[in-house]
């Protein structure tokens, strides 16, 4: 055990030194596992007397420490204690060793952590007498001499009732019930109560309270929280407003000297917690004094530690439903007010979600101070702009919101965001992902939540179409998507997918040229679904950077077993999808595993759709460029099916351009040949090859020889097979 003690104190000009050694030090415990949480505190300390005593300092640097210390010495005033130490509720369990164990029921506790996310339970708050909680930020030099006086006040207070038992009785009862308070409002009215009993008077007087600094403004105005007797009238009245100028006077004198003041018929007790400031008026026939007015300062030195936990818990409430950057109220108390609104089922009302998009986008180039700016200034104009709604922000970028259908509705509300919004110098325009629900049935909050949040997803999959309201057919189609979702991952991680391969022939000589690997889902276990149904679910689930990059080893190895046998053609085209291109060790990740099976980068075609182009352009053209630098052929796909933009082309040259199959079809019924003209044309403008996906007739072939296409692709020449039958087809096809 390591004991470091150290008096600390301001030493006036005519005081000697004998005198300040004679002086009995108040014993501050300082329990921290950080040594420089014990310097910084030393150092804020220093020279510091109260009421006009010095501090004697003890350092621990554990609870099994601090407990062996509090073992011998049981005069300790005041214990700063650390909530995280050796366990992560270390500080708590000496906290009930203090006061069960060790029944040290005089001494103050102020709980420091460095972590905010570790704030105690408030039943254990309440049940340990925890005088204070604060993190290691907020306790500058001010505050932390400020709650020490206080804490110190307390403890003597605390220890000179021992002289008295029934005044102690009657005012530790009266703090128990102060500490029920859940509000200041309620710890107000409870006060007056227990200043009746202890003064044996009628319930009479006025508590007025003050926010100092209230949203950033100085609030000079105290005023009325609650009342009793022939003040009852008054609460929420400013207290000039009062009709009792001596009232008003004794109050302004009380604030303004920050004490308690004792006069023949009144008595106003000052407290204060912070920035928080409160006074409570007495009437009283006659002068208190002696035992009267001891119990009386006793009481107001525990009503300050009582308002100390009561804005305690109101900011603890506030934190847990709140969100700290916005002051909106969070996930929590979104779903709590859903609930309530489904309870009791209005009509014409609806719930809303909807977050931002591209919002990782605006971090990233303009930096987290100004994507928080920007989310302030919605938040403030979606409370400005729709009074009648709850306005919530239930996640990084997502707000929620409830309110009648006349107000919250998506005309509304995009109307409502169409306008820039400020953030430092920027004016920022953005668009949004909705999600909307009507409220119309006795359902409880998690399940609106849940209904909101599933049209919220129907419109993100469909960003094309018009915001989405949840119907019950989404919920069967969402349980369905997830049954879909969790055969696939269990089928992939299990080894029933395979990749089939699709012969690619060259128009000018048939020759095979190359191959397109396309990844198939077997019923093997009798449940499958085509391509265009689990792709897809594979993608917003991100298991596609899995397939993706499982597909692209089998190729690797489909083609090193081709070449072996004299077989293989000039390339392979893999597909590769956003969640795969975004990641920035994409390119990396392709060339490693192209070394690895020995296939030279000339021999790869990645392929992208045009649609990909648009959603993050910077970072689709950075790794596919680095890929076109190594010798790997880039190909869109699905060209003119999307929103083409020549300037992409420009940006990203492709080495190939393949014409859907929607335009090949349209050949056999004379309005496709326009259409095919037209990207055959553009391609050889950019030096790119042509592919023509979906050619099933030699009517079609004929079409597109004639109008330059350079290969193609479809049912005429093979269907997609597995590697073992290609390898037989295309050793046939070389025979004859």
């Amino acid at each position: 055990m390591r004991l470091e003690e150290e008096q600390i104190e301001l030493i006036e000009s005519d005081m000697s030194a004998t005198n300040v050694q004679r002086a009995n030090p108040w014993k501050l415990l300082i329990v921290d596992d950080d040594q420089e949480v014990h310097d910084a505190t030393r150092f804020a300390l220093q020279n510091v007397r109260v009421l006009d005593r010095p501090l004697q300092l003890i350092d621990a640097y554990s609870a099994v420490e601090a407990g062996s210390i509090l073992a011998i010495q049981t005069d300790i005033a005041v214990i700063l204690l650390d909530v995280v130490m050796e366990s992560p509720d270390a500080g708590l369990q000496l906290v009930q060793r203090i006061r069960q164990e060790f029944h040290l029921d005089d001494v103050r506790i102020i709980l420091r952590t460095g972590q905010p996310g570790s704030a105690p339970e408030l039943k254990v708050i309440r049940e340990y007498d925890i005088n204070d909680y604060k993190t290691k930020a907020e306790l500058t030099h001010t505050r932390l001499v400020t709650a020490l006086i206080a804490a110190i006040r307390s403890y003597e207070q605390l220890r000179s009732l021992r002289d008295n038992r029934h005044g102690l009785e009657l005012i530790v009862e009266a703090a128990a019930r102060l500490l029920q308070a859940q509000d200041v409002a309620g710890f107000a009215k409870c006060t007056l109560r227990q200043l009746a009993l202890l003064l044996h008077q009628t319930e009479d007087g006025l508590i007025c309270m003050r926010d100092e600094i209230a949203h950033g403004v100085e609030q000079d105005t105290l005023r009325v929280v609650a009342a009793a007797g022939k003040f009852s009238a008054t609460p929420g009245q400013p207290a000039d407003q009062l009709n009792a100028p001596d009232i008003t006077a004794v109050l302004h004198e009380c604030v303004t000297r920050m004490t308690h003041i004792f006069m023949p018929l009144h008595t106003a007790l000052y407290l204060r917690c912070g920035a928080h400031e409160a006074v409570a008026i007495l009437p009283h026939e006659k002068s208190l004094a002696g035992v009267a007015r001891q119990l009386l300062e006793t009481f107001a030195a525990n009503l300050t530690a009582c308002y100390g936990n009561v804005i305690m818990l109101e900011r603890l409430n506030f934190l847990a439903y709140h969100d700290p950057l916005t002051q909106l109220p969070n996930r929590i108390r979104f779903v709590n007010d859903l609930d309530a609104a489904g309870a009791m089922a209005p009509q014409g009302q609806a719930a809303c979600l909807f977050d931002v998009d591209r919002f990782t986008d605006i971090n990233n180039a303009l930096g987290h101070e100004i994507g928080d700016q920007l989310l302030i200034a919605i938040a403030r104009r979606l409370v400005k702009a729709l009074p009648e709604c709850r306005v919530a922000r239930i996640g990084a970028d997502r707000f929620g919101l409830i309110g009648p259908e006349t107000a919250l509705n998506p005309e509304r509300l995009l109307q409502v965001l169409q306008e820039p919004f400020p953030a430092d110098e920027q004016q920022l325009q953005i668009t949004v992902t909705t999600g909307f629900c009507r409220i119309s049935e006795r359902v409880c909050g998690e399940t609106l939540f849940k209904h909101t949040d599933i049209a919220f997803n129907q419109t993100r999959m469909n960003p094309h179409s018009l915001p989405q309201y949840f119907s019950p057919d989404m919920a069967e189609h969402t349980h369905w998507r997830l049954e879909v979702l969790r055969h696939l991952r269990r089928d992939f991680r299990d080894g029933w997918l395979s990749v089939w391969y699709q012969p690619q022939v060259s128009l000018a000589d048939d020759n095979i040229v190359g191959l397109e690997a396309l990844a198939r889902w077997p019923a093997t276990r009798g449940f499958a679904q085509p391509p265009t149904v689990f792709i897809p679910l594979a993608e917003e689930s991100h298991l596609i950077i899995d397939i993706g990059a499982w597909v692209l080893e089998q190729s690797c190895l489909t083609w090193r077993r081709l070449q072996a046998t004299g077989h293989a053609p000039s390339r392979i085209a893999v597909n590769v999808s956003m969640p795969q291109v975004r990641m920035p060790d994409f390119p990396d990740k392709v060339l490693h595993t192209l070394e690895r099976y020995s296939m030279p980068p000339a021999a790869l075609e990645i392929e992208i759709t045009e649609s990909l182009l648009l959603k993050e352009p910077l970072t689709v053209s950075r790794n596919l460029q680095a890929l076109r630098r190594e010798g790997i052929q880039i190909t869109i796909d699905d060209f003119g099916t999307g929103y083409s933009s020549l300037n992409y082309l420009r940006e990203l040259p492709a080495d190939c351009i393949k014409i859907d199959r929607s335009f090949v079809r349209e050949i056999d019924y004379g309005r496709g040949d326009l259409f095919a003209e037209t990207i055959v044309t553009l391609a050889h403008k950019l030096g790119a090859e042509v592919v023509a996906e979906g050619v099933d007739t030699p009517e079609q072939v004929t079409c597109l020889r004639q109008l330059g296409c350079d290969i193609a692709q479809g049912y005429l020449y093979a269907k997609p097979m597995p590697a073992e039958e290609l390898a037989n087809w295309i050793g046939q096809r070389r025979v004859h």
